[in-house]
Parts: C-alpha cells; structure tokens; sequence
C-alpha cells in the first residue's frame, strides 16, 4: 500500500513540473519580453536545420507584437498585452511563404503555437508555452543577443525600399550613415539630405527607430525614389544582419522594408 501511495506521490509530482498550472503566483507579462529560442515542441527537442540556428519568437510586450521565425519562414501576429498574468493566446502567425528543404520543424512549431493559451517559468533562462490543458508545448530558452548596435556603424548605401531595387547610376546614390556613439544618423534619400537621430530598446538589441528625420526642401525631376525611402524609414522597427552581409530594417509586422549595403 505504502509503495502504491509513494509512486502516486511521484507520478503526481511530475505532473505538476510538467504543467503550466502552479499554486505560485503566476508570473508577469513583462516576464516573456524579448528574443527566445524554441528548443523544444510537444515533447521534441528541436534540431536546427542547415543554417544551424533554432526557430525563435520575440515578444514586444509594450505593443502586443510578437515576430520570428518557424523555422523557414519569418512570422508575425499579436497577443494581448492586458490578458491575466500567465495567460497568453497567439492565434493565427501570419507569415512569408518560403519554401524549404524540410518543411517539418515548421508546420510543428505554427501548429504548436496556434494552441498556446498560456505560459510558465520553466527554470533559469527557459519559459513554457502551455495549451488549454496547460500541457507544455513549446519550450523557450532566453536567445542571447549575437548582434550587437555597433554593427551600424559607418556609411551604407540603400539598395532597396519596400521590395524594390534602388536605381544605379542616380546623380545622387541614396545612402545613410550612423554614428552609434551619438545616436545619429545623415545621408541622402536621392534629392535631400536626412538628418537626425535613432532610439532603441534596452529590452530588444534589435530594436531601432527613427522618429523626427529631417531632410532639406529641394525639388528633383524624379522624387518617386526619395518618397519611397523617407516612407520606408519611418516605418523601421528593428534590424538584423543579412545572410549576403547586408542590414535588414523591418516595419513593426518584421517585413524587411530597406536593405542596406556597405
């Protein structure tokens, strides 16, 4: 009798360890900000495809933003920022429509994600995403930052806007220059010059803005390029480093919306 009560004690442990309900206070959304990789779905360790990097999701929860990557495709979609602590529902991920060797890893991570209903400190540095059953189907593990603000730094030619390629050849090559240091930024949009500054986030290393650019006032026979520039701009959200070696800098919906090169 007594060993039967003992392995009851211990199934019924492991129950709880493995469970997103917890007698503990639940933990505040502020808690799953930021950059996480996704280590594990509905019980498997995930393994990192060709480009040897997990799937990993991001949380703004200033906005209710949440982006990343399933694993060959960019997504993005929203949760509430004023659900109850430890709860948290993401519903449909919209996302790009990429097609990959393998597939798999993918379809798991969205198909695990679209039954997230709430989520669960599940040691240092790693988080539970739970289903309504408040099963684990996803695990987290905090993404240290591996790009750093300073890559910035210096003079970049902008070679797209919103998808489509900058013209060669302009009398005046649009291009954009940082200071890190003083967070500034100059350059030329194809006719003016912009001038200003840029503000980030201590909670995203990613993230970047660029709030009250100013630019000159002349008139150019061709200012199509420059209104496509100076509109992209104010869209920028955060950046990222490119495979090719460029700089990415995404909408707040992570859409790559200019592309610069040194």
């Amino acid at each position: 009798m007594n060993k039967v009560l003992v392995s009851i004690c211990i199934a019924g442990t492991a129950l709880a360890m493995s469970s997103c309900r917890s007698v503990e206070k639940a933990i505040p959304l502020s808690s799953i900000n930021g950059e996480w990789n996704i280590i594990e779905v509905n019980g498997s360790k995930v393994t990192p495809g060709e480009s040897r990097t997990f799937p990993f999701i991001t949380f703004d929860t200033a906005t209710g933003r949440v982006s990343g990557n399933s694993g060959c495709n960019r997504m993005m979609g929203s949760f509430d920022v004023n659900a109850k602590p430890g709860s948290l529902s993401l519903g449909a991920m919209a996302g790009t429509k990429m097609m990959c060797p393998d597939m798999t890893t993918e379809r798991n991570v969205l198909g695990a994600l679209a039954q997230v209903k709430g989520y669960k400190k599940a040691g240092k540095d790693k988080m539970y995403l739970c289903n309504a059953s408040n099963r684990p189907v996803v695990v987290l593990e905090k993404k240290e930052a591996n790009v750093k603000l300073s890559v910035l730094n210096g003079e970049w030619k902008i070679k797209e806007a919103n998808g489509e390629a900058i013209p060669s050849g302009m009398e005046k090559q649009p291009f954009i220059a940082f200071d890190v240091k003083k967070k500034t930024i100059h350059g030329n949009a194809g006719c003016n010059l912009i001038n200003g500054g840029f503000e980030t986030s201590a909670s995203n290393a990613k993230s970047i803005s660029f709030p009250g650019v100013a630019s000159t006032m002349m008139a150019c026979p061709d200012m199509e390029t420059e209104g496509k520039i100076l509109k992209a701009l104010n869209e920028v959200k955060s950046f990222d480093v490119l495979s090719g070696g460029g700089i990415g800098l995404y909408d707040a919906n992570n859409a790559l919306v200019l592309v610069l090169e040194k």
